[in-house]
């Protein structure tokens, strides 16, 4: 198992995607941000788009929503599309498969989680004409998470726990990562528009997914849940029919959490219901492959840390790479045996959609 498919930076990875598309015969179809990256290099979300825009069926991978994220997500792409067997078994009349790479290039390479308006993409698609409710269990917590020094206090480290004590870990949970709208320089922020990502992945699947009957969408995820297990968590309809599907696809321990057997809490504006409204003509197969990293505690310090260090551009630039290295361990495992543990559950996981999106 080739190991070289995953990078040290998103300048890195972007040039892997590209190569190893071209190297494959695809075209790629770049999207340009409107910013620059971290070493001023150009920002992008690039699309392959391979097999008839007519098929029946559409799969679907998709890395970097969650920014720093994208170092697992780019690694999985780049080694399928190095994989002649792979290309090979895609190359269907009934099929076709899209590549999305760095939907939040931004985050991918300032480091980041959140894109440049400190948005989470995966809480920004909403219907921002209709009113949503203030998040009052985040606005609780607010003062205590985002830390006014860093490290944070002992005392706002004990108010989560006393929350947590109180309300219970999954309650704690909710709050934090369900999603926030009244705090643009928090944790979790929703936004209070559509994003430049959120618009151009809409496009994206508008052009290249309204003429199918099937879509199986993987989209790579870190952060949550135990070392280097990739949990499958299923985004869609949540149907009784629809969730006995996903498990008839992807396996029996497929969890949701709509009926709490996943380690995520329910979550609002989350990409799938962009993907469901662009594309109702077909039936959608959805599934967020989260893989573990650290502790979820660790996790959080270092998104607590990150958020301190948005807030205070004073800081300095020992804290910069400090922080910036601790947030990019807590989403990345920079170790051999998560990345083949990454590459052995995603090439499962793919094969299966395959299988699930065979013509009957």
């Amino acid at each position: 198992m080739d190991l070289s498919c995953f990078s040290q930076s998103y300048a890195q990875a972007r040039q892997k995607f590209l190569e190893a598309s071209e190297n494959a015969g695809l075209k790629v179809e770049s999207h340009p941000h409107p910013l620059t990256g971290r070493d001023g290099e150009t920002l992008a979300i690039d699309v392959v788009f391979t097999g008839s825009p007519n098929a029946a069926n559409l799969m679907v991978l998709s890395s970097g929503v969650h920014g720093v994220e994208g170092f697992c997500g780019s690694g999985v792409q780049v080694d399928h599309l190095r994989n002649p067997d792979w290309l090979r078994r895609t190359q269907r009349d009934d099929l076709a498969v899209l590549y999305i790479h760095a939907l939040n290039p931004y985050g991918f390479s300032w480091l980041r989680r959140v894109n440049e308006d400190n948005v989470d993409l995966n809480r920004n698609f909403n219907d921002f004409e209709q009113p949503r409710p203030a998040n009052s269990q985040y606005r609780a917590l607010a003062s205590l998470l985002v830390p006014k020094r860093q490290p944070p206090t002992l005392l706002s480290t004990l108010g989560l726990a006393g929350y947590a004590l109180r309300h219970g870990p999954k309650a704690l949970q909710a709050a934090i990562t369900s999603g926030q709208h009244i705090d643009p320089q928090g944790l979790f922020f929703s936004g209070t528009q559509p994003t430049w990502s959120n618009l151009q992945l809409r496009q994206i699947i508008r052009r290249l997914g309204r003429q199918c009957q099937r879509i199986g969408w993987i989209d790579i995820h870190t952060g949550l849940g135990p070392y280097g297990v990739g949990e499958r968590i299923y985004k869609g309809h949540m149907t009784p029919t629809d969730i006995a599907r996903s498990r008839d696809w992807w396996g029996p321990h497929v969890t949701s959490s709509e009926d709490g057997t996943s380690s995520s809490a329910m979550l609002n504006g989350t990409q799938d219901l962009a993907v469901m409204h662009e594309c109702a003509q077909a039936q959608y197969n959805g599934l967020t492959l989260e893989f573990g990293t650290k502790p979820g505690p660790a996790v959080l310090n270092a998104l607590r840390a990150d958020q301190w260090l948005q807030n205070n551009p004073q800081a300095t630039d020992i804290q910069h790479a400090q922080i910036k290295r601790q947030l990019r361990d807590a989403f990345y495992i920079d170790s051999d045996d998560w990345k083949r543990r990454v590459l052995e559950q995603a090439r499962d996981v793919t094969a299966l959609t395959l299988k699930g999106l065979s013509s009957t």
